[in-house]
C-alpha cells in the first residue's frame, strides 16, 4: 500500500574514485549564500551538519505528495506514509547493519536514547552501589542521564582518563572494571577533541566481565561506517542533524535481549497494544519504546541523508576529510600563539583550538565577521574542560563539502584576530 522509499542520490554520484568536491557543495544550497557580504565558510558540522537538496527534496515531497499519521490510519496517505516511515527504518538497519528493524528505535536525537537507556535499563537493572564507567571526554548527554540515576539510584560513576593529547586510555580504562561493574557508556568519537575511542577493545574487555556497553556515536556515524553486529555493542545511539539530515530525530540501535527486557520510556498512543481502566498491553518492538506521533517527516530525510553518504561512500568522505585535517593541523599550526588540543593518535576530523591572545569567545565572533561559521565554548563538555584546565576552545569541525580553501581563510581570519589585539 502507498509509494516505497524514495532514495536520494548524489547529483555527483558518476565514478567509484571520484570525490567532485565542486558537485558537492553544489548539492548544498545553503553554502552559496554570504555572511556580511562574505562567501560563508561552515566549520561547525560537529554542532549540526548542513542538508543537501536531495534531503530537503525529499521532506518537501513527503509533505506535499504523502503526508498522513503512520500506522493507525486506512486511507491511502496513511498506507504512504507509513511505507516510507518504516522504509526509512529498514535504511537505518541496513546502515549500522542491525540483525532486526525491531533493533532499531526512533528517538527525536542521540541525547534521547542515551536518556531512554539510563531512564529504562537503569533503572530497571541498576542499583545502589553498582558502577557505570564514562570517560573524561563525554558530551553532557553521557554524562546528565546517568548522574540522574546516581541521585535516584545510589549509583557510582567512574571515570576513565584520558592523556595530554586527548588519548583513550585503555589500559586505565581496564583497571576500572570491576565486580560492581554493571555498565559501560562512552564516546566513539570526541565531540571536542575528535579522539576515536579504540571501542573495540572497550567493548572486549566490558564483555568478558558480562557488563554492557553504550556508544554514543553522534560523531563517528558521520565520519565512518558503524556495524552493529561486527561491534557487537549492546547500546549505540546517533542523531540525524549531524549525519547531514534533519533535526528530531536520533536513533537508539539496541541488542533485542535488552530491549525486550527493559520497560517502556514513555506511555501513549503507538507504543500499546491494549488499553483497558485495569491494565496495557504493550506494543511489539520496536513500537514499545516510540510513543506518540513519531517524526515522520524527519525519519525520511534521515533515510535521504543516509542514501546521500553512501552515495558518495564512507571511504571517499574519510579520505578526503584526513586531508581536511592533516591540512588545517598544519596550517593552523603556522598561526602564532595558536595551540590546538587534541593530538590523539586516532582522530577525527575535529580541531579545538585557542589563541593566547584573545578568549574562545571573542576568537569566534571575530572570524564571523569574515563569514567564518565555528563554535567556540565548552562544546557541552565542561569535564573535559576542567581536565584540560582551559574555560573552553574554539572548534572547527569539518565535513564532507569543506575545502582546503576554506582553512586557509580561518588561518587568514585568526592571522586578523592576532593582529587586532597586538
Amino acid at each position: 500500500m502507498g509509494t516505497s522509499l524514495k532514495i536520494a542520490e548524489p547529483l555527483h554520484a558518476s565514478g567509484v574514485n571520484a570525490y567532485d568536491i565542486n558537485a558537492i557543495r553544489a548539492d548544498f544550497p545553503i553554502l552559496s549564500r554570504t555572511v556580511y557580504g562574505k562567501p560563508l565558510v561552515f566549520l561547525d558540522s560537529g554542532a549540526s551538519a548542513q542538508k543537501p537538496r536531495q534531503v530537503i527534496d525529499r521532506m518537501k515531497d513527503l509533505l506535499e505528495q504523502d503526508y498522513a499519521n503512520v500506522h493507525r490510519g486506512l486511507h491511502y496517505l496513511s498506507g504512504a506514509a507509513t511505507d516510507a516511515y518504516e522504509g526509512a527504518r529498514e535504511r537505518v538497519r541496513q546502515f549500522i547493519n542491525a540483525a532486526s528493524v525491531e533493533e532499531v528505535v526512533f528517538t527525536k536525537n542521540a541525547t534521547e536514547g542515551i536518556n531512554l537507556v539510563a531512564a529504562s535499563y537503569g533503572r530497571r537493572f541498576l542499583g545502589e552501589g553498582d558502577e557505570v564507567v564514562i570517560s573524561a571526554m563525554e558530551h553532557h548527554a553521557n554524562i546528565v542521564p546517568w548522574q540522574l540515576l546516581r541521585d535516584e539510584k545510589g549509583i557510582v560513576l567512574k571515570i576513565a582518563p584520558i592523556d595530554e593529547d586527548g588519548n583513550f586510555l585503555i589500559d586505565a580504562f581496564a583497571e576500572l572494571l570491576s565486580p560492581r561493574t554493571k555498565l559501560v557508556a562512552v564516546t566513539h568519537i570526541s565531540n571536542v577533541l575528535g579522539t576515536v575511542v579504540p571501542v573495540r577493545q572497550v567493548i572486549d574487555l566490558a564483555h568478558a566481565r558480562g557488563v554492557p556497553v553504550l556508544l554514543d556515536g553522534s560523531q563517528a556515524a558521520v565520519h565512518m561506517p558503524v556495524d552493529m553486529q561486527a561491534l557487537d555493542v549492546d547500546f549505540y545511539a546517533f542523531t540525524g542533524h549531524k549525519l547531514y539530515g534533519p533535526s528530531g530525530i536520533g536513533v537508539l540501535y539496541a541488542k533485542r535481549e535488552h530491549l525486550d527486557a527493559m520497560p517502556p520510556y514513555q506511555g501513549g498512543g503507538d507504543m500499546i497494544r491494549s488499553v483497558s481502566f485495569e491494565k496495557t498491553v504493550f506494543n511489539d518492538l520496536p513500537y514499545k519504546f516510540e510513543a506518540g506521533t513519531p517524526p515522520i517527516m524527519e525519519a525520511v530525510g534521515l533515510a535521504a541523508a543516509i542514501d546521500y553518504v553512501q552515495g558518495i561512500g564512507h571511504d571517499l568522505i574519510g579520505r578526503h576529510e584526513a586531508e581536511l585535517l592533516a591540512y588545517a593541523t598544519e596550517r593552523l599550526g603556522e598561526v602564532p600563539g595558536l595551540t590546538i588540543h587534541g593530538q590523539a593518535q586516532d582522530k577525527a576530523s575535529i580541531v579545538s583550538f585557542t589563541l593566547d591572545c584573545a578568549h574562545p569567545h571573542d576568537v569566534a565572533t571575530i572570524v564571523d565577521r569574515k563569514g567564518v561559521a565555528v563554535r567556540a565554548g565548552h562544546h557541552c563538555a565542561e569535564p573535559l574542560m576542567d581536565r584540560l584546565e582551559l574555560p573552553g576552545t574554539v572548534r572547527a569541525s569539518f565535513g564532507l563539502y569543506n575545502t582546503k580553501a576554506e582553512v586557509d581563510i580561518l588561518a587568514d581570519a585568526l592571522m586578523n584576530v592576532r593582529a587586532l589585539f597586538a
